[in-house]
């Protein structure tokens, strides 16, 4: 019996101690489900090195029906790209000026929403709050998916001051564009475009916390349809992003065509390498 298990039937309160076992019995999930990721993510990479499963059942002191059953079933090992254990998905709320009153953009729901559902596929528990309209998020915390342009908050715009490539930046004509320093390429929203057409641009990265104790995924479109693609690259091709970037720090962005009727993607495609943070020299 573990110290902790032995202070939980230890208490005598028993409000207090169905407390306490509700609480344990939820972390303890939570390790049991990060550590059969992680059992399985073991056995993919020892495979993917070209070793067999009887070989790494030999060496584990496993059966090789075990090893294969590992492979195949349990929560997937992409899903720690999002986070481990738990996800807090936090969106923007929007002041309406004509009307006095604070809003949600149906996109922004959209994408939080899909964002939620993709991280409980892979058995992450997950909360969602909004970013409030003064900007204001506590970042220093694990598991945290930030849905939030740099405009909208002052710490958000300190996170992406971060990235060591890709920089938010106004036009000379008033829009916003993000800068690829490494290629000197501006990347601009189809709406700010003459003629507009239905194209924006998405941010996805991996930033620093301003605690410098771990890193948060911010997700961004120069518009709200920019945003929906990124989280449509995250649904559709989240294995092949892990398996480039893993938990590393990184930054890319995605070209996003919509249906200007609905704002749904109708593709979504790197527009840059995905840049990992570690390998990029100053530019």
């Amino acid at each position: 019996m573990s110290d902790e298990l032995r202070r939980i039937v230890a208490i005598d309160d028993p409000y207090l101690l169905l407390r306490e076992v509700t609480t344990r019995l939820a972390d303890a999930q939570q390790e049991v489900t990060e550590l059969a990721r992680l059992r399985r993510r073991v056995v993919q990479d020892l495979h993917a090195q070209g070793l067999s499963y009887a070989q790494i059942a030999a060496k584990a002191g496993l059966s090789r029906g075990r090893i294969h059953q590992i492979r195949h079933t349990g929560p997937a090992p992409e899903g720690a790209f999002l986070g481990r254990g738990s996800v807090t998905v936090a969106t923007p709320l929007r002041r309406d000026d004509e009307r006095g009153r604070t809003v949600v953009a149906v996109d922004d729901v959209s994408s939080g929403k899909r964002l939620e559902e993709l991280a409980r596929s892979y058995g992450l528990d997950v909360t969602s709050e909004h970013v409030p309209v003064t900007g204001a998020i506590d970042l220093d915390r694990d598991g945290l998916v930030v849905v939030c342009g740099p405009r909208m908050s002052q710490q958000m715009w300190d996170t992406y001051a971060q990235d060591p490539v890709l920089a938010w930046e106004r036009a000379e004509d008033g829009p916003w564009t993000v800068v690829d320093r490494k290629t000197g390429l501006v990347h601009r929203s189809g709406q700010d475009s003459a003629p507009a057409r239905p194209y924006d641009v998405g941010y996805l990265g991996r930033l620093p916390r301003p605690d410098g104790q771990g890193t948060l995924l911010a997700i961004a479109g120069i518009h709200t349809q920019g945003s929906l693609g990124v989280v449509q690259l995250l649904t559709n091709d989240l294995n092949t992003l892990w398996g480039q970037v893993g938990d590393q720090r990184f930054s890319t962005l995605v070209g996003v065509e919509y249906a200007p009727d609905t704002s749904e993607p109708l593709s979504a495609e790197l527009l840059c390498p995905l840049y990992r943070h570690d390998e990029v020299t100053s530019v």
